[in-house]
């Protein structure tokens, strides 16, 4: 659970916040003071607790800061940067920038930053970096630059691991962004390139970051409202080659789409994240926290004034620009539970009025499952993939990628089936490539449906619906129910909406389509066969033993005999679809078992299904209906086959489509029998369990009575009364 307090603005009589705000906002040696430094001239030294400013320095008319101060965590020294090249280094007795320390530097400074248990690291525009001792001995010692000349520092960072100062920076090149992790002692620099997606291309990502064990979390609040996380490693086994990072989704619409303005994010904790910005898009601009394992919307507050974009996080305190001041809010973020997370944890006090959970849609967040451990597995799957990307490239696949583009369907087969059999295919982002240069080109040439080649990649076994989410839309274009079998067998990630579009085919799609399929029929049996053999066995099973007697045994009691000629009831089974008839072709039935076995979420489930036609909603009850009363015909409550599907899934699905459908269901005629069945089974289904409940008593005591029998003797007479 996490909260924000009570905001308060600090005095803004010395600063100027320009158009762009405040240039930052540090933490200095003493937990509860502050080094704010304007977009002009002044650097302000603020108390928070006491909400006032404790010293104030300015550089001269004509000069202006162009690095935001911080403070030498060893010596206790502010050290701020002025018109790119000045290094100034002063105390709190110091009252003129004139008189204290100055040097002069060779290259152009982006920005200084300064943590805990290490000096300050100075990092130049070129993106080399110096230790500050190192650069005073000779700050005009020449400075290499080791980016490009187009490429822009645009972000950066600096973490401890293991006692030794990380060094990340983000760069951008005509909308081109990549990421250099530099660990500052051992002086190892690597470079990769973010694949941030089409839409930052017009619209700068914002970032920001945290270690996550041999991974540095890079989260990024992009153009489109959504929050994605790249996993980049801090020790690479490549340093030269220029590797290619993937995203994932965190967090899905957060903001606004599209805005450009007044947008920031920062990560608070492990499982917390702060978010500034619009939430609609005719919405005032408000601050909100996040929980990232519950995907959640923790507490939020309106900012009327309006923002900057800008937000910094030091300790359990906020600070942004609200308006034209700098304004700081606390906040407290407990340790994250599912109870919390959902708002039902009990406090003593009352929280605020935006204390309310929102809640995201989970099909879209990327494998983040409720728990710990889901979002742990969800983290480990990415660093797999991540240490994947880093992998020696694949020889033949840029020449695949090239005969894909243009070559004909059965020279790509070949050259595929070759590139498979040389190459183990363990590579998940090379096979989805390959994936999606199949699937472009069948966008851009409608004619172009290279089947066998798709299906040979998805028996690879490394496939998933977030690695190529245009196949299967292909496959629905195209009605080709064998992908779509195979894609439902194989994919674990598949949205509910698509699980639903595969639905309505297999319920529309024509007899002479399936005719002409090769679909897989394993989950599938004889209906007709089984049904008659169980209805021997049953017959027969009823002629030798009922209730422990055989039906001749002259002791067999009279309610027993009568109860062996009665005839069976019949009044559950259906009058249109009789039991020994399936109601759908063996084909189809294999199909909608694919969907029966499919992973969903209820919630999300059910408004896709109140879009099927009612008539397809009715055979797919019916069905159901035949499928449970064939597991219900089993002592083993099963049915034959390989994999067919369980009766807990047949009775789910049951009770959705009733849940989505059942005020349509009432109104068709056709469905008024199937309705009546259901609810004579229903209804006969909780006698017997009321029934075994009452034997259930007896059995108990019978088992108590059992235990109590070493306190007995060897003979004994016992009665005992059965209600």
């Amino acid at each position: 659970m996490a909260a924000l307090e009570e905001e308060f603005t600090l005095s803004t009589g010395v600063l100027g916040a320009g158009p762009e705000g405040f240039l930052g906002v540090e933490q200095t040696d003493k937990a509860d003071q502050f080094l704010v430094t304007d977009s002009g001239r002044t650097v302000v030294l603020y108390k928070v607790s006491d909400q006032k400013p404790l010293g104030s320095w300015s550089v001269k008319q004509g000069q202006s800061i162009t690095c935001p101060a911080v403070c030498n965590f060893q010596t206790g020294e502010y050290i701020m940067v002025h018109d790119h090249k000045v290094l100034r280094i002063w105390n709190n007795d110091d009252i003129n920038l004139d008189k204290v320390f100055k040097a002069t530097l060779s290259a152009e400074v982006h920005r200084i930053h300064s943590v805990q248990r290490t000096e300050p690291l100075v990092l130049f525009r070129g993106g080399a970096a110096r230790g500050l001792e190192a650069l005073l001995v000779e700050p005009q010692q020449n400075i290499e630059a080791v980016i490009p000349d187009e490429e822009v520092i645009t972000w950066s960072e600096v973490f401890m691991l293991f006692k030794q100062p990380v060094l990340i920076f983000i760069t951008e090149n005509h909308g081109n962004y990549y990421a250099y992790v530099r660990l500052c002692k051992s002086h190892n620099l690597s470079k990769y390139t973010l694949f941030l997606g089409q839409e930052e291309k017009s619209v700068k990502p914002n970032f920001t970051a945290r270690v996550d064990g041999k991974f540095i979390s890079l989260v990024s609040l992009s153009s489109d409202g959504c929050i994605y996380e790249t996993l980049i490693p801090i020790y690479s086994s490549d340093t030269e080659q220029n590797q290619r990072l993937v995203r994932a989704l965190m967090l899905k619409s957060v903001v606004s789409g599209g805005v450009r303005n007044g947008v920031a994010l920062t990560i608070l904790d492990q499982d917390h994240i702060a978010v500034l910005g619009p939430p609609l898009s005719a919405s005032k601009e408000c601050l909100s926290i996040w929980n990232i394992k519950f995907q959640t919307l923790q507490t939020s507050k309106e900012l009327p004034q309006g923002t900057s974009g800008q937000l910094w996080y030091h300790g359990e305190v906020l600070f942004m620009l609200h308006g034209k001041s700098l304004t700081v809010i606390p906040y407290k973020c407990e340790a994250s539970s599912l109870a919390g997370a959902l708002g039902k944890l009990k406090h003593t006090e009352e929280s605020g009025p935006h204390s309310v959970p929102h809640f995201v849609n989970w099909e879209t967040c990327s494998g983040y499952e409720l728990g710990s451990s889901g979002a742990e597995q969800s983290r480990t799957l990415r660093r797999k993939k991540v240490e994947t990307n880093l992998q020696p490239e694949v020889p033949g696949f840029k020449q695949l990628l090239s005969i894909i583009k243009k070559d004909s369907e059965k020279h790509i087969e070949v050259e595929l089936r070759k590139f498979l059999a040389k190459s183990t295919p363990a590579f998940h982002t090379i096979i989805g490539d390959i994936v999606a240069g199949l699937v472009g080109r069948c966008k851009a040439e409608p004619s172009f449906y290279p089947r066998n080649c798709l299906t040979q990649l998805i028996l690879t076994r490394v496939l998933s619906y977030s690695l190529c989410p245009d196949l299967m839309e292909i496959a629905l274009e195209h009605t080709d129910v064998q992908m779509l079998q195979l894609c439902l067998q194989q994919f674990p990630d598949i949205p509910e909406s698509t699980t639903c579009a595969c639905l309505k085919l297999f319920l529309s799609v024509g007899d002479d389509c399936l005719r002409d399929s090769n679909i897989n029929m394993e989950s599938v049996f004889d209906y007709g066969d089984s049904t008659q053999g169980e209805k021997k066995e049953m017959e027969e099973q009823i002629e030798i033993v009922q209730n422990g007697f055989g039906p001749e045994d002259g002791n067999c009691s009279e309610d027993s005999q009568q109860l062996n000629k009665k005839p069976v009831d019949t009044a559950h089974e259906p009058d249109s679809f009789p039991v020994t008839s399936c109601p759908v072709p063996p084909k189809r039935a294999a199909l909608l078992n694919a969907v029966l076995h499919s992973a969903y979420s209820e919630p999300f489930l059910l408004p896709h299904l109140k879009d099927i036609p009612a008539k397809h909603v009715t055979l797919f009850l019916q069905y159901l209906y035949f499928l449970y009363l064939k597991c219900t015909g089993n002592a083993t409550m099963t049915l034959p086959g390989v994999n067919p599907p369980t009766v807990s899934q047949i009775m789910d699905w049951i009770c959705l489509l009733l849940d989505a459908n059942f005020t349509v269901l009432l109104m068709i005629p056709e469905a008024k029998n199937l309705l009546l069945n259901l609810y004579n089974f229903v209804k006969s289904q909780i006698s017997i369990y009321s029934e075994l409940n009452k034997i259930a008593v007896s059995f108990r005591e019978l088992q108590r009575l059992n235990q109590e029998k070493s306190s007995r003797g060897l003979y004994s007479i016992e009665v005992l009364e059965l209600f």
